[in-house]
C-alpha cells in the first residue's frame, strides 16, 4: 500500500468563470485538491478556498488533484440535488483535452472495466471480473511528432478513467505520475489533462449551459 502523500502547496488561484445566486462555474488549477485530504497537511483544496467567500458552497463532482479545468459548484441544497440527478441520468456531458504519448492513427473508443487496485491505492486497474463498466471516446485533434492532442469524452465517470484507459491503448497522458512510463512522465511538467467543456441544464432557470475553458497547455 502506498504511503500517505502530502500535497505540495498550490499557489495558483481558483478562477471563477460564472456566478449567480445558485451556482458557480470555476476553473480549478492543476495541483489543487477538489476536497480536503485525510491528512491535516492536505486541507487546502478547491472547496475550502471557495467557501471563504461563498460559505454555502458544496461539491457536486470532483477533478483529480493534477487535473485542471471546469467544475460546477452549487451554492444551495436544491441545486446540488438537481445536479446530482443530472449526473445520475447522464444528462451532463464533459470533455477533456489531453496530450498523449505517441502517434494515434484515428478516433476511437476504449471500453475496459475498471476496479480499485487495493494493494497500490490510489491506483486503479483493468479487471474483467471485478471492474465496473467504463467507456471513453476519443477524438484526435493534432499530432506533434511523438505526441497527440486528443479530446477525451468519458461516458462513465470512474476514478482515473482517462488516465488508465489512455495507458491501456499504449498512449499514456504526458506527465502522469501513476500510469505513464518514464519517458511520458518526463515529457511534461504536469499532468496534461484539462476539463475543457461542460454541458448541463441550470437547475432553476432551465437554461442549457455549454461552457468551454481552453487548456493552459
Amino acid at each position: 500500500m502506498s504511503q500517505p502523500y502530502i500535497v505540495p502547496p498550490c499557489h495558483e488561484e481558483v478562477e471563477i468563470l460564472f456566478e449567480d445566486d445558485f451556482l458557480l462555474l470555476i476553473n480549478k488549477p492543476s495541483g489543487l485538491l477538489s476536497v480536503p485530504g485525510r491528512l491535516p497537511q492536505n486541507k487546502d483544496c478547491m472547496i475550502t478556498r471557495i467557501q471563504r467567500d461563498y460559505p454555502t458552497a458544496t461539491v457536486a463532482h470532483r477533478l483529480d488533484l493534477d487535473t485542471s479545468g471546469l467544475m460546477m459548484v452549487p451554492l444551495c441544497r436544491d441545486v446540488h440535488a438537481d445536479l446530482t440527478r443530472q449526473f445520475q441520468a447522464k444528462a451532463i456531458s464533459k470533455s477533456y483535452t489531453a496530450l498523449l504519448w505517441g502517434d494515434i492513427a484515428e478516433d476511437g473508443s476504449i471500453d475496459l472495466p475498471i476496479a480499485c487496485d487495493w494493494e497500490r491505492r490510489p491506483r486503479q486497474k483493468i479487471c474483467a471480473q471485478q471492474g465496473k463498466p467504463s467507456l471513453t471516446h476519443y477524438q484526435v485533434l493534432e499530432r506533434h511528432g511523438d505526441r497527440t492532442r486528443v479530446l477525451l469524452k468519458p461516458v462513465t465517470g470512474r476514478s482515473h478513467q482517462l488516465r488508465i484507459h489512455s495507458r491501456e491503448i499504449g498512449h499514456p497522458i504526458l506527465g502522469c505520475d501513476l500510469y505513464a512510463h518514464d519517458e511520458a512522465l518526463a515529457a511534461a511538467p504536469r499532468l496534461m489533462l484539462h476539463a475543457t467543456t461542460l454541458k448541463f441544464t441550470h437547475p432553476l432557470s432551465g437554461e442549457v449551459f455549454d461552457w468551454h475553458c481552453p487548456p493552459p497547455f
